[in-house]
């Protein structure tokens, strides 16, 4: 309750600043009040920020560019909150790698995800890479990229398949898979640190929010039903265990790390306030490999957070950014 009485509390500060009321010196900073009312943002990162999945919401893009930015993830809702205090560029892209945001363009796949999903707008165009959208006038960036760089969803994807062989039993695909880890997890600190370096010369004013992921696998990897695919499908528990303690926060970690070498750069931790709303928890904010929801037809989701994890992103993400800005 604290956390969103400060928030409160920023939000109307911010709010007096924008709207050019009088307000105390170490408030109102060194910057005017009415620099206040035209601060530029630009969110950046993979689908964990743009939304993706139609439980995030409906698609925002027209024409479309593959990207899949949806209504109801984060960079939209804060937007919402704070209406008038931040003029929002968002070209955050599904699929994206830190290589797509520091300096390489990228070719969006939309829903084209043969045998499931095919897309009649495949092949889109590439985007071009999504630090170009940041320049000396941005004052605030927040990105949240990283897991594709881990190859997060081929990691998923083995671990069915193996799971799916082995019955349910062991960690097959620890034991495939988890010697090369580490190499994993030591390209996406070097992409990390070398991409808030490009972010930084790019918009040298800028605050830096790097934008952690959510919890996605509980601690009792008992309540992921093998086989029931709107969990994990055929995923063993114990590799479900290995996921979480040697992967995922590992990730988290290594983002966490990259952001205290910067001074401009701050983390904003999304794992633990979203305990208990795993994919396997009944009040889940993270969606398992199918979405069955009522009168419709089964959509893959493939592990994403729902409108409730852009709900609570947007809760600590707006945080930190009127925080950035007091």
């Amino acid at each position: 309750m604290a956390r969103f009485r400060t928030r409160l509390a920023l939000l109307g500060s911010a709010a007096a600043l924008a709207a050019g009321a009088v307000v105390p010196a170490q408030l109102a900073g060194a910057q005017p009040a009415a620099a206040a009312a035209d601060l530029q943002w630009v969110a950046l990162g993979d689908s964990y920020t743009a939304g993706v999945i139609r439980a995030a919401g409906d698609a925002i893009d027209y024409p479309r560019d593959g990207c899949e930015r949806t209504d109801r993830s984060y960079p939209q809702v804060i937007e919402r909150d704070l209406y008038g205090l931040f003029d929002l560029t968002n070209v955050s892209c599904g699929a994206a790698t830190i290589e797509n945001v520091s300096d390489t363009p990228q070719y969006p796949i939309g829903r084209h995800m043969p045998p499931f999903s095919e897309d009649p707008d495949h092949p889109f165009p590439p985007v071009p890479p999504q630090s170009e959208a940041v320049g000396p006038g941005t004052d605030v960036i927040t990105v949240g990229v990283g897991g594709n760089t881990l190859g997060f969803a081929d990691i998923l994807t083995k671990c069915q398949e193996l799971g799916g062989e082995s019955g349910g039993e062991g960690t097959p695909c620890k034991g495939a898979l988890g010697s090369g880890i580490k190499a994993r997890l030591d390209k996406v600190s070097q992409g990390y640190d070398r991409m808030l370096t490009v972010l930084h010369e790019r918009g040298p004013k800028a605050k830096i929010l790097t934008v952690g992921y959510p919890t996605v696998i509980p601690e009792n990897t008992a309540d992921c039903g093998y086989g029931d695919l709107t969990k994990f499908g055929t995923i063993t528990q114990g590799d479900l265990a290995w996921l979480r303690q040697d992967v995922l926060e590992p990730l988290n970690k290594t983002i966490e790390d990259s952001a205290a070498t910067q001074e401009a750069a701050d983390f904003v931790n999304l794992y633990a306030p979203s305990q208990g709303h795993s994919v396997c928890d009944a009040d889940k904010w993270v969606e398992g490999i199918l979405t069955v929801s009522p009168n419709q037809d089964p959509q893959l989701s493939f592990v994403h957070p729902n409108a409730s994890g852009h709900r609570n992103a947007a809760d600590h993400v707006e945080e930190a950014m009127l925080n950035a800005i007091s």
